[in-house]
């Protein structure tokens, strides 16, 4: 059995340090994998919504010398060899092989885009948008308040918990916040059940990031996605939940019509400062 289009392009971009702009060319590359090798980049520029020159800056940053390279060697890459596979797992890769396992689980769910894309919806629409994960999820928060703060004009993140928590939740709301994203993982703080409960007392439709339907923090949110964490290792592990939070960002740049301009902007003024090492 080959490896599919999606697949081989997937490997393609494996490894490879790409701005924001050149993974949405990526991104959009994967979703239209069988047409991607016929495409111009012209065409492809269009599909992923950036201008002609990123498509340009793309294929070289793939290491080719200009986009017709990268097509023409689309054209041509042979089909990957399968892979010899074996059922003798060390309790190092069955974790790996658990992770990839909650992977599909999460791929199966978003066969159904509804839940993301109404999630992004109202992440899009709230200004400021707070985004709450403590303890273990903080990390999970932190990442996508990083992220989102690039495309959305006002993220707040709220990652410590003590008498301030309740207080922050009220100042975004008096600043106009209609929804808080919460990023939800084991074992379930105390506070962060609170702060939910506090969140939507004050008014704020609540989206979830949980490990499951049935956690503690589903009685308190308006939207809960889940997506499981793997308990093979000493400490749990959260793939599936990191990969779930760059959706809802896509799914909530999707909503925004400036987002595209904002990474143009800050893809130019990084250059400009030399910020990252080429």
């Amino acid at each position: 059995m080959t490896d599919s289009p999606a697949a081989r392009l997937q490997q393609l971009f494996e490894g490879r340090r790409l701005t924001p702009t050149q993974r949405r060319i990526a991104h959009c590359m994967v979703r239209r994998a069988a047409d991607a090798p016929f495409l111009s980049s012209v065409e492809l520029a269009e599909l992923a919504g950036v201008s002609q020159p990123s498509v340009t800056r793309f294929a070289v940053a793939l290491g080719f010398d200009g986009y017709p390279a990268l097509r023409k060697h689309l054209r041509e890459v042979a089909p990957a060899e399968p892979v010899a596979t074996t059922d003798a797992y060390n309790e190092y890769q069955q974790a790996v092989h658990a992770e990839i396992e909650n992977l599909r689980h999460l791929a199966s769910l978003l066969a159904d885009p509804d839940p993301v894309e109404k999630a992004g919806r109202l992440l899009a629409a709230s200004r400021p948008l707070p985004v709450l994960g403590l303890r273990a999820a903080s990390s999970q928060a932190r990442g996508f308040a990083y992220f989102a703060g690039k495309v959305h004009p006002d993220v707040r993140l709220l990652d410590e918990g003590g008498s301030m928590l309740a207080d922050r939740i009220d100042a975004a709301v008096r600043a106009g916040a209609t929804t808080l994203l919460c990023f939800a993982l084991p074992r379930h703080p105390r506070e962060v059940v609170e702060a939910l409960a506090h969140a939507r007392s004050a008014g704020l439709k609540v989206v979830t990031v949980a490990d499951s339907a049935f956690a503690p923090v589903a009685k308190y949110s308006d939207l809960l996605i889940p997506a499981a964490v793997g308990t093979g290792l000493a400490f749990d592990t959260a793939c599936a939940p990191m990969l779930l939070g760059r959706v809802l960002l896509e799914a909530m740049c999707d909503c925004l019509p400036d987002a595209q301009a904002r990474l143009e902007e800050f893809d130019t003024k990084a250059a400009a400062r030399g910020l990252f090492v080429e």
